[in-house]
C-alpha cells in the first residue's frame, strides 16, 4: 500500500470514529431533551393544580371558619411546591430541586387530604356548586400529573440507561451527561392522586 492509500485508510476510520461519536452524542441529547419536556407537561399540570387550590381555599373559608389553621396550611404548602416547582423547572436534572419538589408535593398532597377529609364534616360545602367543580377540575389535574409523571419518569429511564450504558457511557462522561433524577412520591399514602369526593 503507497501511504496516500494507509492516509486515506486511516482519514475514512477516523471519520467513521467521529460520525460513530456524534451519533451516540446526539442520541444522548436526544433523550435528554426528552425527558426535559416530559418535565415541562408536569410543570404545566402542577402550575395548573396550584392555581386551583387558592379558590378551593377560598370557597371553603366560608362553611369552614374553625378550621382556619388547616386552610393556612394548605395555602404554605401549596407555596412551597409552587416554589420548589420553579426552582425544578429551571434544570430538571437537578437532583436536589427534583427531590424537594417530590418532599413538597407530598406536603401539599397530605394537606389537600387532610382538608378533604375535614369537609366531609360541612354538608353544605359538600352540597356547594363551585366546591364540586373545583374538586372536579383538581381530580382530572391530579389524575394528568399522575400520567404525566408517568410519562416523564419512563423519559429519565430510557435517558439514565443510554447514558449508563457502554459505549455511551464514556461519550456521556466526556461530555458531561449527568444523571436525572425520577420525580418519586416518598409516602406510601401519596403514591396516588389526591382522591377529591363530595359524594
Amino acid at each position: 500500500m503507497t501511504t496516500v492509500s494507509i492516509l486515506l485508510v486511516l482519514g475514512g476510520i477516523a471519520l467513521v470514529v467521529v460520525f460513530w461519536i456524534a451519533g451516540i452524542y446526539n442520541g444522548l441529547v436526544k433523550l435528554r431533551n426528552q425527558f426535559k419536556n416530559a418535565f415541562a407537561q408536569i410543570d404545566v399540570q402542577l402550575k395548573r393544580r396550584y392555581d386551583l387550590i387558592p379558590n378551593l381555599v377560598e370557597t371553603a373559608k366560608g362553611y369552614m371558619k374553625h378550621e382556619a389553621e388547616t386552610l393556612e396550611n394548605v395555602i404554605k404548602a401549596r407555596n412551597m411546591a409552587s416554589s420548589a416547582r420553579e426552582q425544578a423547572s429551571v434544570d430538571p436534572s437537578d437532583a436536589v430541586a427534583m427531590q424537594q419538589l417530590a418532599q413538597a408535593e407530598s406536603g401539599l398532597g397530605g394537606m389537600l387530604g387532610r382538608l378533604f377529609a375535614l369537609s366531609e364534616a360541612y354538608p353544605d360545602l359538600k352540597a356547594n356548586q363551585n366546591m364540586m367543580q373545583l374538586t372536579e377540575e383538581l381530580t382530572s389535574t391530579e389524575n394528568k400529573i399522575s400520567f404525566a409523571r408517568q410519562s416523564y419518569n419512563d423519559a429519565v429511564m430510557n435517558y439514565n440507561n443510554k447514558r449508563e450504558m457502554f459505549p455511551s457511557n464514556i461519550i456521556a462522561g466526556m461530555f458531561n451527561f449527568v444523571a436525572a433524577t425520577l420525580f418519586e412520591v416518598k409516602e406510601e399514602e401519596q403514591r396516588e392522586a389526591v382522591k377529591v369526593s363530595f359524594d
